[in-house]
């Protein structure tokens, strides 16, 4: 199998995909896989990156534990410092998310759910690019170390057939529920068999219409959709928009708990 590419300091970017492959009750959709972060320290004890994506991350959904473990095992020349596990804010962040804010109001656990990306391993944002530009690549022609392939963050982030590959997996789940993380997986999944909808906000963006189920077709299979905002969105991971955090909790405070057993809520 071709690598899909290499971390600074040459650890290989791998697949993330669920492991527990017994049907579930849920099918869960993000957008695409995080990575491990790890606060370069140069030889002069000073940090020359604060949050460098080295691994990829040991599960979907990660939720940060093992960092420093995980950070240890990379090897990297004395000459270049050291690597000490990132803040935690860059560690695990969306995993926490879903796991306290969409699974845990709704009533649920991983081992209730199936999780999936639309793109199934870690990418290269714009701010790693620059990190590894500024600060990795002058040390990698001094030292010989090894040239970083992560791939960017794709303009399709879901072909024909990864989308064909997304719907299998919903179908090998057993899932009969699917929730859509924010505009994205709306955007390259669930428009491409019903284009009523083409972003979170189609759904309507208030009280009465946030986080409520919508009865669709994927292929000839009749599911029903969760859609709610990213776990960025809901925990203010970064640059986030109030009015999804605010919509999420007032979900989260008042009617998560009765979405998916609606005749035992109250």
């Amino acid at each position: 199998m071709t690598p899909i590419g290499v971390f600074p300091f040459g650890e290989p970017v791998q697949e993330v995909v669920q492991t527990d492959r017994t049907r579930k009750r849920v099918f869960v959709l993000g957008v695409y896989a995080s990575a491990v972060h790890a606060r370069w320290v140069g030889s002069d004890n000073k940090t020359v990156v604060n949050a460098l994506a080295v691994a990829s991350e040991p599960y979907i959904f990660w939720r940060g534990d093992n960092a420093e473990e995980i950070i240890r095992q990379i090897a990297i020349p004395s000459e270049v410092g050291k690597l000490v596990p990132a803040n935690p804010q860059y560690n695990g962040p969306s995993g926490i998310a879903l796991d306290e804010w969409i699974l845990k109001p709704l009533e649920l656990t991983r081992n209730d759910v199936w999780l999936c990306d639309l793109v199934p391993h870690s990418c290269m944002n714009p701010s790693q690019a620059k990190a590894i530009e500024c600060a990795y690549l002058p040390m990698a022609r001094r030292y010989k170390l090894s040239l970083p392939t992560v791939p960017v963050v794709p303009q399709v982030l879901a072909d024909e057939t990864r989308q064909r590959d997304i719907l299998n997996e919903i179908q090998e789940s057993g899932a009969d529920i699917v929730i859509v993380l924010g505009d994205k997986p709306i955007r390259w999944f669930l428009r491409q068999f019903n284009d009523r909808w083409k972003k979170l906000a189609d759904f309507g963006c208030d009280n009465h219409s946030y986080g409520k189920l919508h009865e669709v077709y994927l292929g000839k299979q009749k599911l029903a959709i969760l859609p709610l905002a990213h776990p960025r969105q809901i925990a203010k991971l970064g640059q986030s928009s109030a009015i999804w955090y605010q919509l999420h909790q007032e979900w989260v405070n008042n009617y998560a708990y009765k979405v998916l057993n609606p005749k035992g809520a109250g």
